[in-house]
């Protein structure tokens, strides 16, 4: 692939389509289970390239893991790239400034959905929920 300029709203514009505000869950201690508040890019592994520029782009230094998962339903799936981001100082100083209020249709309301949630899921560890505090306050708005 050719090493093009990416810009922030192609960006934006991609992540509309295939990015993803969520929770990845992970267990600690005895039988306590906590949700990590997760921003996800995963696509076809032909597509690692475009994943890598965006991450450049937005200055993270994240690895882009390559998985193969064919599932269990008989779907013939590819090998997959992803970028993960759960990172406490990654979120708040890089995508949720990003991403606030400048995505449009579903995703914005997806994004929003996440961000109410990480303030309100009793299983978010508590040191996340600055994010929510801050969301709260207009903080990402003056950003």
């Amino acid at each position: 692939m050719q090493t093009k300029k990416i810009t922030a709203e192609y960006i934006r514009g991609f992540i509309e389509g295939v990015g993803t505000f969520t929770f990845t869950t992970s267990s600690r201690g005895f039988n306590k289970k906590v949700k990590i508040p997760t921003f996800q890019l995963r696509m076809n592994i032909r597509d690692k390239r475009l994943i890598e520029l965006i991450k450049g782009h937005l200055g993270l230094k994240n690895r882009v893991y390559m998985y193969h998962y064919p599932g269990t339903d008989g779907a013939k799936r590819g090998p997959q790239a992803m970028l993960i981001v759960r990172e406490i100082g990654n979120l708040k100083n890089i995508i949720i400034p990003f991403f606030y209020d400048k995505l449009v249709g579903y995703k914005a309301a997806q994004f929003n959905k996440w961000l109410e949630r990480i303030g309100k899921d009793s299983e978010v560890p508590e040191g996340f929920k600055i994010l929510y505090r801050l969301h709260k306050s207009g903080w990402f708005s003056k950003k």
